[in-house]
């Protein structure tokens, strides 16, 4: 029996998510309560999302229930960031797929690609994503980016971080930015200005503590894998590198 407000939560999300793709069996939710980290922690709820407007309205029912909510790509994270106790969305089957830009200088991904996909599309054009961590085989690039992954050759230089150029995402409180369109980035200014200013704020307070910005740099400057489990507020839908 799930408890309050996972009950209001299912329910409402049985009016746009088919009953097939909704998971509450004691088997199932077990083995999704691991990844390849050493962590377990079995969730209340199981869903798989196919697409950007079912994102939307999970996250937009989730945050009016203030429920909870972890997303899974292939579950290769060392860091427990794909397991949860309370709401797991996975990435279902489609989000793979791709474009190829002009001169092939950047590349389109859905995070429903394999790291070693996304490598083999930009073989035949003589380059490759950035980041190369050892799971490339069997990773997602949704969780590549949600891990800054890097890897043995590209280091911090070509990490996630450094060559993403876009991302279109969906925020906690179901609102979409896509940071390629003007028009978007202008809409998400006049409706999250707040948090917008907060960063900003945020950033001057760093600036001006000159010990703590040296701090930070120096970190990000050092390859390692956190061993702590990170939340995050957003959503991938695509990313051009």
């Amino acid at each position: 029996m799930l408890p309050s407000p996972y009950k209001e939560f299912k329910a409402e999300l049985s009016a746009f998510i088919p009953q097939e793709r909704i998971y509450t069996d004691p088997l199932r939710l077990l083995a999704y309560g691991t990844d390849a980290s050493v962590y377990r922690l079995t969730p209340k709820l199981v869903v798989d999302v196919l697409d950007e407007a079912e994102v939307m309205e999970i996250l937009g029912l989730a945050h009016r229930l203030l429920v909870p909510v972890t997303f899974r790509a292939a579950g290769t994270s060392l860091s427990g960031q794909a397991v949860t106790d309370s709401v797991l969305v996975r990435i279902g089957k489609g989000w793979r797929n791709w474009r190829v830009g002009a001169n092939a200088e950047r590349i389109t991904l859905q995070p429903g690609i394999i790291g070693s996909g996304a490598n083999r599309i930009l073989a035949e054009f003589g380059k490759k994503i950035g980041p190369d961590p050892a799971s490339i085989d069997s990773c997602f690039i949704g969780g590549i980016f949600a891990n800054n992954a890097s890897g043995m050759c590209c280091g911090t230089a070509d990490n996630s971080y450094k060559t993403v150029l876009s991302t279109r995402m969906v925020l906690a409180d179901g609102a979409l930015l896509d940071t390629a369109d003007a028009k978007s980035r202008a809409a998400f200014a006049r409706s999250h200005g707040h948090i917008l200013a907060g960063l900003a704020a945020l950033r001057e307070k760093i600036l001006a503590d000159t010990a703590l910005a040296e701090r930070i740099r120096r970190k990000q400057a050092t390859a390692s894998t956190p061993w702590w489990i990170l939340t995050t507020p957003l959503k991938f839908c695509s990313m051009s590198w």
